[in-house]
């Protein structure tokens, strides 16, 4: 049986692939050119290959099957470079894995840039995200399931919030719902005759209670896009996050409810974690990425959040 590559021979061989040769290989490992030549030429002879060609030319170069090879190699040694990644994030105390809970309301755009940046600074730190709406976020949060939890907040919650911006609710119906053919401002008494699409809590926490509800006749829903795709339908009317439908109002797919009384919503959206743990470095960290990214995002937000919000909420 033949003796298999070692990972040193094998992070030789991609390193003189990658600088061109095998003195500035040496430079870049801190090796001597005679101990990276050494480790070629042994690789060669185990694999009975020819990885480059040295004859007729003034620096190495890969033969057909050298250039095959270093795929393999590069993946070989990017494993080598995760487990050593893995082993000192365990030695700086990050988590090896962050459960994540997430409102549907944040806006799609801010949940991308933060897991963007996420996955770049902690590549070996595991993610479970899970998108939910109103109590179930500080329920998995409360409950252990997740570490972190985004959303906003309805009552009372057992959870430590620290504020990251806000999210406006704007009502909305399709140009061709009866609502939006009505002079504007719409009375309250008009809105009550037709059917408001509402998105219901699944957790107990808002059991028996209302919020924005004003017609008579509602249609209960479990998340934001199905609410959307059948405002979008004409099947009623609702509030959704302004985010969400803008480019449903601009081209006109959906038309802005001016309702009589009301005016636009901005709910404040927060972080939350157990009032008993204080977040460890990788949910820290993300506390702070969702709080600059909404900054950034509520910047193009109409409206300004009241200076007199605290910025950490205890409960």
């Amino acid at each position: 049986m033949q003796p298999n590559p070692t990972l040193d021979q094998l992070q030789i061989f991609v390193t003189v692939a990658e600088t061109g040769s095998f003195s500035a290989a040496g430079r870049k490992l801190n090796r001597a050119q005679s101990v990276i030549s050494y480790g070629i030429a042994n690789l060669e002879a185990q694999l009975g290959l020819k990885l480059f060609e040295r004859e007729g030319t003034r620096e190495p170069q890969l033969t057909e099957i050298g250039r095959a090879m270093l795929e393999d190699a590069r993946r070989m040694t990017g494993v080598l470079q995760r487990i050593r990644s893995r082993v000192d994030g365990h030695h700086q105390g990050l988590e090896a894995e962050v459960a994540l809970s997430v409102d549907a309301s944040l806006p799609s755009a801010v949940l991308v840039r933060v897991l963007k940046a996420f996955e770049a600074q902690f590549p070996t730190v595991m993610l479970r995200l899970h998108i939910g709406t109103l109590g179930v976020i500080p329920d998995h949060v409360v409950s252990g399931q997740a570490d972190l939890g985004v959303g906003g907040l309805l009552g009372e919650v057992d959870v430590h919030l620290v504020r990251i911006g806000f999210m406006s609710m704007v009502l909305a119906a399709a140009p061709s719902h009866p609502l939006a053919l009505l002079p504007k401002p719409v009375a309250v008494e008009d809105v009550r005759e037709h059917t408001q699409l509402v998105v219901t809590d699944q957790s107990e926490r808002t059991k028996g209670r209302d919020f924005g509800v004003f017609a008579y006749r509602t249609w209960r829903l479990t998340d934001l896009r199905t609410k959307h795709m059948l405002m979008r339908e004409g099947l009623g009317w609702g509030g959704l996050p302004r985010w969400l439908i803008a480019d449903d109002l601009a081209s006109g797919r959906l038309v802005e409810i001016d309702l009589e009384s009301f005016s636009e919503v901005r709910s404040p959206l927060f972080a939350m974690h157990r009032s008993d743990r204080s977040p460890k470095p990788v949910a820290a960290w993300l506390i702070d990425q969702f709080k600059r990214q909404l900054g950034c995002f509520n910047e193009f937000e109409p409206g300004e959040v009241p200076d007199d919000e605290p910025e950490t909420i205890h409960r």
